[in-house]
């Protein structure tokens, strides 16, 4: 064990000391303990992203909600399909334009996010419980201006 300590202290200013790889890291194992979590609502981190996105926006159609939120159009179709099965979104043709689909949440919907985040909310709490007050302002500041610089909510 000795040896992968010395490696990483060899690595100070290689690859694992980078923003990038640290806070790619770190997301992995954060998305794997909320996906863990979330699936006992039958849910995936992508449907959770879907519904967010709905809820900063009353309604959008498939193809902006793809864009908004960097995937395939397909696989919106595919993220659609299945909250709208579960009931948590509700798809209308846009009266002005047949071809466009137009998705909200409903109040199923609503309800699933709300759960999705208080378990996001107890995932916080584990994940900085080592972190003083002041760290964690500081934490969610740099996360708050990152995110926004990236044109994330």
């Amino acid at each position: 064990m000795s040896d992968v300590n010395e490696a990483a202290a060899d690595d100070a200013s290689g690859l694992t000391s980078t923003v990038v790889f640290r806070l790619g890291t770190l997301g992995t194992v954060v998305t794997d303990r909320f996906t863990r979590r979330i699936e006992e609502l039958g849910l995936k981190p992508k449907h959770v992203g879907l519904m967010a996105t709905l809820s900063l926006a009353a309604v959008a159609s498939q193809q902006e909600l793809a864009a908004r939120m960097g995937v395939a159009p397909s696989l919106m179709v595919s993220l659609a399909d299945y909250l709208e099965g579960l009931g948590a979104v509700k798809r209308v043709r846009d009266p002005q334009d047949r071809r466009r689909q137009v998705l909200t949440l409903t109040e199923k919907g609503q309800g699933l996010l709300d759960r999705c985040t208080s378990m996001a909310r107890a995932l916080d709490e584990e994940f900085v419980a080592g972190l003083t007050e002041e760290q964690r302002k500081a934490l969610n500041e740099a996360l708050r201006v990152l995110a926004k610089r990236a044109d994330l909510p």
